[in-house]
């Protein structure tokens, strides 16, 4: 089959041929239609800490997030058929090196995968799993009640595009931090102000906008913890500060923040109900690109650079 792999950490991302995997005992196998980039996807490739110490083998497959139809079972009791159209998320770290940027892949039918529902396309299905999983959990995380005030940093990617859906259809007021001109857009997602930082300084602007301060922040950008530290100085006392990117624990916060690094759970439970909202029209899937599995590796390298918007699907 076709892959996106590397042979080592830090290597290459490259399109190599590799063996299908065969499902073990309690196991689907899943033909991939459409597999979908997140930035957790390069930052495996490159052997980011957060892998632990887990020992990895090789070739590693890329991605994790995907959508397609079971094509094989493995052994024993099983809740999908084959031909069921399903998407879902490869565990990571895999012991096996699978991913999702392949024509093939074997997950547990326990793991976080379920069936597509009536209503709901394949592409849009892969674009759901990682970043919708983790919208909605930091929304759980920041525990704000409606007319509170979240400030979003990164918005306009995939988990920012979803988080300003779900949080502004709580009654919240989403405060979406991007680079660029994505005023039209993120208004149209729910947020109530958009500040793009290469127009104006973001405390000046924040200031602006809310002059008492907010009442959390969400930080989907910042790898260092001054500059996290820096981005929750608009927090009022007993609120919260979130950072996706783990640099909590270092970060001098304002008197009486509380620092949260986020680390996402998956669950399958969580994927129907973010399916069904997909499928109802409740939750916009923010698809910004499609792309096929050759032009892969250029489409990691342009987001590791920075500046998404929306989601890049991989058509297999």
């Amino acid at each position: 089959m076709r892959a996106i792999a590397v042979g080592a950490f830090r290597a290459d991302p490259e399109l190599v041929q590799l063996p299908k995997p065969e499902p073990q005992a309690g196991e689907v196998r899943v033909r991939i239609a459409y597999a979908a980039l997140n930035p957790s996807d390069w930052q495996s490739a490159r052997g980011a800490p957060d892998e632990g110490a887990t020992p990895q083998v090789f070739p590693l497959v890329v991605g994790a997030d995907f959508a397609g139809h079971v094509d094989m079972i493995g052994s024993g009791h099983n809740r999908f058929r084959v031909g069921d159209l399903v998407f879902g998320r490869v565990a990571r770290p895999s012991p096996s090196g699978g991913g999702s940027y392949c024509d093939y892949v074997s997950v547990p039918q326990d793991s976080a995968v379920t069936a597509v529902p009536p209503g709901l396309s394949l592409r849009a299905a892969a674009a759901l799993p990682s970043a919708g999983m983790a919208a909605a959990q930091l929304l759980e995380t920041v525990a704000l009640r409606g007319h509170e005030t979240l400030l979003l940093i990164g918005a306009a990617g995939g988990v920012g595009s979803y988080l300003t859906q779900l949080a502004s259809a709580r009654g919240i007021r989403v405060i979406a931090v991007v680079r660029g001109d994505e005023h039209r857009r993120m208004a149209e997602l729910g947020a109530a102000v958009t500040i793009d930082t290469t127009v104006r300084p973001l405390d000046a602007a924040v200031r602006e906008s809310c002059a008492d301060g907010v009442d959390a922040v969400v930080d989907l950008v910042s790898t260092a913890p001054d500059t996290f530290a820096e981005r929750a100085a608009p927090v009022r006392r007993g609120g919260v500060a979130v950072t996706t990117r783990g640099v909590a624990a270092g970060a001098a916060l304002p008197a009486g923040v509380t620092g949260i690094d986020f680390r996402l759970e998956p669950s399958p439970v969580l994927l129907d109900v973010l399916a069904a909202g997909a499928a109802e029209g409740v939750l916009r899937v923010p698809v910004d690109a499609e792309l096929p599995l050759e032009n892969a590796p250029q489409a990691l390298d342009r987001n590791r650079t920075g500046g998404a918007r929306g989601k890049t699907v991989i058509v297999l």
